[in-house]
């Protein structure tokens, strides 16, 4: 470095010196030597980093356009099974359960517990298939392309889905009842129902009962019962109103959208009332019931036969 910094420094040719004989003195070159040396390898340092630098960001930039495509995929799959399995989302499209959902709001569904065997309980806002004419005569909506991705992903519902959202009233085992100018009745027990909406009745429109739930059904209504076709409107349909438990695609559990409605969906304290589940529990000790009655008859028959041996 010296030889070459007191070269270029001189600007014409030097005569040929012998090796170890200097130029200038000892101290000036090696304070040239240090002055120069330094900032060349700072220059050549710097634009090495650079170089390196700008490779691995182009090699990094590529790494991430390829994976690209592996990430959407695996961001789909990962948004289509937990369509399939966990939560969906699903949008109010009528007013039947005013003030509770309004028209427009986004629901999610909770899909997984129905999987373990959970079926609806009283009070639970549920979504379900149309078990058989309950839709008949409303128009369907022409979904555009955009719409039938966000639905395929599960962030829309799908518009070829005839689903219904209502409140479960009464399940398998209850008797429910409600006469004009009346509460809803469950197995005795008045509700009391804040969130029916303002100024509507329990049933004047259409009263009903009593009547007993049957095995896998349910009884829905909606909280704007003078706005909703619910079961009372379809008593004399093959289900005779009530909603098949295999129709069930889940529980809703939360008001998402709008971000000003975002809400929790409880079951309200009336349906946990004393007294209220007597029936429920009566119809699911059945069986139980039943081979009760036969192990005593059972053990009274070979108690006999062994006292006659």
């Amino acid at each position: 470095m010296g030889d070459v910094a007191v070269g270029t420094r001189s600007g014409h040719d030097e005569p040929e010196e012998r090796p170890g004989k200097l130029t200038q003195p000892p101290a000036a070159v090696t304070d040239e030597s240090a002055a120069r040396t330094p900032g060349t390898a700072g220059i050549m340092d710097a634009e090495s980093g650079s170089s390196e630098d700008s490779g691995t960001g182009h090699r990094k930039q590529r790494s991430f356009w390829k994976e690209l495509p592996l990430l959407i995929g695996i961001a789909l799959l990962l948004a289509l099974l937990i369509k399939t399995f966990l939560v969906q989302a699903f949008s109010i499209p009528s007013d039947s359960m005013q003030n509770t959902l309004q028209r427009g709001d986004r629901v999610l569904v909770d899909k997984l517990t129905p999987w373990f065997g959970s079926e609806p309980e009283r009070g639970e806002v549920v979504v379900f298939h149309d078990p058989g004419g309950w839709l008949d005569g409303e128009p369907t909506p022409e979904p555009n392309p955009v719409q039938n991705f966000l639905s395929f992903i599960g962030l829309m519902p799908s518009a070829e889905e005839k689903d219904l959202i209502k409140r479960t009233i009464a399940i398998a085992g209850d008797t429910v009842e409600c006469k004009k100018g009346g509460p809803v009745k469950v197995n005795g027990k008045a509700l009391n129902e804040p969130y029916i909406f303002p100024g509507d009745t329990p049933c004047d429109d259409q009263p009903f009962g009593p009547f007993k739930v049957p095995k896998d059904r349910i009884w829905v209504m909606g909280d704007h019962r003078q706005n909703s076709r619910d079961s009372r409107y379809h008593m004399e349909d093959a289900n005779n109103g009530f909603v098949p438990v295999d129709k069930v695609v889940g529980r809703a559990v939360v008001v998402a959208w709008p971000l000003n409605r975002w809400s929790t969906l409880p079951v309200p304290a009336t349906f946990d009332q004393p007294g209220i589940n007597t029936a429920a529990a009566v119809l699911s000790a059945g069986p139980l019931l039943g081979v009760v009655p036969f192990a005593l008859w059972r053990r009274r028959r070979l108690t006999t036969g062994h006292t006659a041996g």
